[in-house]
C-alpha cells in the first residue's frame, strides 16, 4: 500500500511523540519504581506537620515533625521499610484538620525522637492517638492526606 506524503508524515510525527513521551515518563517511573520509602502526600491546600511511630531495635519510636507544603510528597522513612507496621499522626499548620487513630504514642511540641512508649506526660511529652498502616512487609509506602480527614481523639 502506497502512502500519500502527508498520511506518511502524521504518521512519522505520531511515532516521533509517542518515543519524546517514553522519554520523559520511563525515568520518571523508574525512578519512583526503584526508590523504597514510606511517603506521605499532603493533598491539601494547608501546610501539614507529620509524625512518624515504629518498631525499631531500641523498642517503639516516635519522630516528628516533617513539615509538607500543600499539594507536595515527602519521604519520611528513606530506603527498604524494615516494619510491617508504621504509625501516622499529622495536623495542618492552621490547626483545622488532623489525621489520627487510635494507637496512642509520645509527642513533644518541636522536633523529637522519642523511645519508648509509657508514661508520656511524665516524661514530659504529650500523648497522641495515630493512624496504623499495614504495610503488608512492602518495602516502600505512600499515605495520601486529603482534605476530609477522619479524626479520632487520642490525646491525654
Amino acid at each position: 500500500m502506497k502512502f500519500s506524503g502527508s498520511r506518511r508524515t502524521k504518521l512519522w510525527v505520531g511515532r516521533a511523540l509517542a518515543i519524546a513521551a517514553a522519554m520523559v515518563v520511563m525515568p520518571m517511573l523508574s525512578a519512583t519504581s526503584a526508590k523504597a520509602d514510606f511517603r506521605v502526600c499532603n493533598g491539601t491546600q494547608s501546610l501539614v506537620g507529620v509524625a512518624i511511630g515504629y518498631r525499631a531495635e531500641a523498642g517503639w519510636t516516635t519522630e516528628g515533625w516533617w513539615r509538607i507544603p500543600a499539594t507536595t510528597c515527602k519521604s519520611i522513612i528513606e530506603g527498604p521499610l524494615s516494619s510491617r507496621f508504621y504509625y501516622l499522626y499529622a495536623e495542618d499548620a492552621d490547626g483545622r484538620s488532623r489525621w489520627a487513630g487510635p494507637i496512642n504514642l509520645c509527642i513533644a511540641e518541636n522536633e523529637f525522637k522519642i523511645t519508648g512508649v509509657e508514661e508520656c506526660l511524665k516524661r514530659g511529652y504529650q500523648r497522641m492517638g495515630f493512624r496504623e498502616y499495614d504495610t503488608g512487609e512492602q518495602a516502600s509506602w505512600m499515605v495520601q492526606l486529603t482534605e476530609a480527614p477522619r479524626t479520632e481523639s487520642g490525646t491525654e
